[in-house]
């Protein structure tokens, strides 16, 4: 109150919970902010910051691979050399291989070696990533080529013009995935240490944010995932269910995650699909996404 007049004050941000306990706002700096619903006197939309429309930033395939694994922690993580063991109770090939950027500190036939013994002793086949150009060459032509994968890159003003301001309040922001989210994701089973360890590394990361647009009764016709971690944002988990395929959905989640980076000081965006997903490719297509590198898995066979 000033002079027995009540005194308004705005709090701009995301609306990331309102429940019983009142309402909470996260600022575009990370500073979350909650007060009590009775408070509330209006509250409107505003326009998201907008991105600049500045080249990307520059980073090597190798960088870019080190930062899609921050944004995709695995839940167990142990150095060897410059190498990284990764381990989530077999929730995606990515947390559960090594990735095998640099040198080992090690012979290669005994890095080897210990990267079997290491998987084993976990219950958990022996995956090595293996990254083009970036990766010690002699791994190229380590057992099977599994699951062939590109990384695409683009600028992130590009993703933020991509789809019409009014199709992006229809879009929700959290910080957490909660069931109705995961039921479209579909890759987490009834095994209660694969769904602990999805949940970590779904959460993992600088500064994740999850984005759903609901349908009639409330259930999810879209979802979207995004890590940020400085100059880049990585997108993963572009899903829309079959009905509402090709209405523009993946591109409005995507242009509204990359509103929301552009808020936290990111310019550049990544993603990663398999290179046989040629519906998700021909998207990125579109969406300017160009290729910056690619990789697979190798299975080393038990000894």
């Amino acid at each position: 109150m000033a002079d027995g007049r009540p005194v308004f004050r705005d709090v701009i941000g995301v609306l990331t919970s309102w429940d019983g306990g009142g309402l909470t706002i996260e600022s575009r700096h990370g500073v979350s902010a909650r007060f009590a619903a009775d408070l509330l006197v209006a509250g409107k939309p505003v326009p998201p910051f907008p991105a600049r429309n500045v080249p990307m930033p520059g980073i090597t395939p190798a960088e870019l691979q080190r930062a899609a694994a921050r944004g995709w922690p695995a839940v167990e993580q142990q150095p060897l050399g410059d190498w990284v063991l990764r381990a989530s109770a077999g929730f995606t090939k990515r947390a559960n291989s090594v990735q095998a950027i640099g040198d080992p500190g090690l012979p290669l036939d005994e890095a080897l070696d210990l990267v079997r013994d290491w998987y084993a002793a976990r219950g958990l086949p022996a995956l090595v990533e293996v990254v083009d150009g970036a990766s010690p060459p002699e791994l190229d032509g380590l057992g099977d080529r599994l699951a062939p994968t590109t990384v695409r890159e683009a600028r992130l003003g590009g993703l933020t013009r991509a789809a019409a301001p009014d199709s992006w309040r229809q879009v929700r922001l959290s910080r957490t995935a909660d069931r109705d989210w995961l039921s479209l994701y579909r890759r987490v089973g009834d095994d209660p240490a694969l769904e602990a360890a999805a949940g970590a590394v779904l959460h993992g990361g600088p500064s994740v944010w999850f984005a759903h647009v609901p349908g009639p009764d409330g259930t999810p016709l879209a979802i979207g995932r995004m890590a940020v971690d400085g100059d880049w944002a990585g997108f993963s988990a572009i899903e829309v269910v079959p009905a509402a395929r090709r209405s523009g959905l993946a591109t409005t989640v995507m242009a509204v995650l990359a509103a929301r980076a552009a808020e936290e000081g990111a310019t550049g965006a990544y993603l990663q699909v398999e290179a046989d997903n040629h519906g998700a490719q021909a998207l990125y297509d579109h969406r300017g996404f160009t290729t910056s590198h690619t990789y697979h898995y190798a299975r080393l066979p038990q000894r």
